[in-house]
């Protein structure tokens, strides 16, 4: 089905309406100024649309609109990525503040307007009054041949904008290329210098741990000297005081057991002492002060230090910073490679024209079909005769959108030529023009719910009586809800909803109700003749009805 309730409290002059709505084709009748518009806008503001404190009525605090829809299966995916809870019903709710500020919700969980847009697109499909306005812009033309095509813009769209930001990569470099080779040389120059010193990833730490042990070499061998004669001297060293202790312990270990145990901790104290004095030993053959491999230090950190000096970094940092400066100067080699850029950009290019193609093509073989389809709804419309063409042409300069120019040309009587539309058609005939585009494009989207909002405005008579059977006959697959003022297009609808604004104590409200049977001839009548119902007009009314639809 699609809308199935519609909840609205405190909405403009709307004190409080819960409206159930029906399959088929519903119209919105009332007199001038009773609110028929005001359902239309509760359903736009929560599916989404700009909101402000106007819209809450006078004297309340805030503004609700809640719309129930049966949640279609192609609506489920989109729900299910959005994170939002999935069921047979789909429950969308807003509320606004005299603050302007607004809340909303999907099935209960809050959401952002840019949400409730998304998900709009996906349930209705609103044609308002003024969509003729649509067809002298350029944009609107070609978007709507497209949707007609089922051709996607996206891809065409990113080709666009790869290319033409290669486009500007290529200029920029063009531009940039003395500055690039300046900076290309100081880098060079800054490389070779460092290169030169060939810094190794953590030789500065080897430099100073090395240097700092020759530098020092003297003093290293005099205590390896003296740490070795206190241990062994013969009588005072450290080994003949353990070894006189260790005697006495084991001496008396017999009577005290417990000597035992200080007489092998000596015991170990007294072979690690020996291994030490063995590896001091060793130590003091191979260590030497050996002064040449001091000066070669030497000069080896004086050349890290100048280098740091002259960069301001620390002489640990440096080899970071040749490979830092290695990476910049290929970066700045690729950036001055025209030849690779402009590559670069002729693909781009024979990628986006190869894209727009295969859109131009799409249009190509729609625009003819799209022609005949208005061309044939424009007949019963009052235009009789009156041809429609989609024109293409090629555009002086390809856009995010292609290649195309898209331009809608009308005759709106026989014999006539044809014509950019905004430059022949009269009000009246843009109107009907823009409902027999309405018409024929409501046929293509996927969204259950259809809502014309006075599209009929400047049509009557006989062209009436068709625009209602053309909204009759797209309800029978679809539910469509239409405002209008028409009573051929009134008497064809399903179902028949009357606004009224009553005046009350707190001021103007306006309520909604359905009509049937002789109510519904009383609104018919109404609009045939007036507020006053003669029995001609009421007697009209009956027959309308009769021919119309069954109540």
């Amino acid at each position: 089905m699609g809308l199935r309730r519609i909840t609205l409290r405190d909405f403009v002059i709307v004190e409080s309406l819960e409206l159930e709505l029906n399959a088929g084709f519903t119209v919105l009748t009332g007199e001038t100024g009773a609110g028929k518009s005001i359902l239309i806008d509760a359903l736009q503001l929560a599916l989404g649309a700009r909101s402000d404190a106007g819209v809450v009525r006078e004297g309340a605090t805030r503004a609700e609109i809640c719309a129930e829809f049966d949640c279609p299966a192609h609506v489920q995916p989109w729900l299910e990525e959005a994170g939002f809870a999935t069921d047979e019903l789909l429950l969308l709710r807003r509320n606004v503040d005299t603050q302007g500020k607004s809340r909303a919700w999907i099935n209960g969980t809050p959401a952002t307007a840019t949400q409730l847009r998304a998900i709009g697109d996906l349930l209705l499909d609103i044609h308002g009054q003024h969509a003729w306005l649509s067809l002298t812009k350029p944009d609107s033309v070609r978007g709507l041949l497209d949707a007609f095509a089922g051709a996607d813009r996206s891809d065409t769209a990113k080709r666009w904008n790869q290319w033409r930001d290669d486009q500007q990569a290529l200029r920029d470099a063009r531009q940039a290329q003395s500055t690039l080779q300046q900076e290309r040389e100081r880098l060079q120059w800054q490389i070779s210098e460092l290169e030169k010193l060939a810094p190794g990833a953590h030789e500065w730490e080897e430099l100073e741990a090395q240097h700092n042990r020759l530098s020092h070499a003297h003093t290293l061998l005099q205590a390896a000297q003296a740490a070795v004669h206190a241990i062994e001297e013969d009588e005072t060293g450290a080994l003949s005081g353990l070894a006189r202790a260790l005697g006495h312990l084991r001496q008396q270990e017999h009577i005290e057991p417990e000597f035992a145990a200080f007489a092998d901790i000596l015991a170990s104290s007294m072979a690690q002492a020996s291994d030490v004095v063995h590896s001091l030993q060793l130590y003091l053959r191979r260590a030497e002060t050996d002064p040449d491999r001091l000066a070669e230090l030497d000069a080896r950190l004086s050349q890290w230090m100048s280098l740091a000096r002259r960069y301001k970094r620390p002489p640990g940092e440096l080899p970071s910073l040749l490979a830092a400066w290695k990476a910049e100067l290929h970066r700045l080699d690729a950036a001055a490679d025209l030849q690779l850029l402009e590559k670069a950009e002729q693909a781009s290019a024979a990628a986006y024209q190869s894209a727009a193609q295969a859109l131009s093509q799409l249009r190509t073989r729609a625009a003819p079909r799209l022609s005949n389809a208005i061309t044939q709804a424009m007949q019963g419309l009052g235009m009789a005769g009156g041809k429609f063409e989609v024109a293409m042409a090629k555009a002086s300069e390809p856009t995010a959108d292609g290649v195309d120019e898209v331009v809608f040309l009308v005759a709106g009587h026989p014999g006539m030529t044809r014509k950019p539309i905004a430059k022949v058609a009269s009000g009246g005939e843009l109107s009907r023009i823009a409902l027999a585009i309405s018409v024929t494009t409501s046929e293509l989207g996927v969204a259950p719910t259809l809502i014309f909002d006075e599209v009929d405005s400047g049509v009557g008579g006989a062209v009436a009586e068709t625009v209602g059977r053309l909204m009759q006959q797209l309800g029978q697959d679809r539910q469509v809800l239409a405002v209008t003022h028409l009573p051929q297009v009134a008497a064809c609808a399903h179902h028949h909803l009357k606004v009224t604004k009553l005046s009350v104590a707190q001021g103007t409200i306006s309520t909604v109700e359905s009509v049937r049977d002789e109510a519904r001839i009383a609104e018919i009548a109404r609009m045939l003749g007036g507020e006053r119902s003669t029995l001609t007009t009421l007697a009209h009314a009956r027959e309308m009805l009769t021919g119309g639809v069954t109540q």
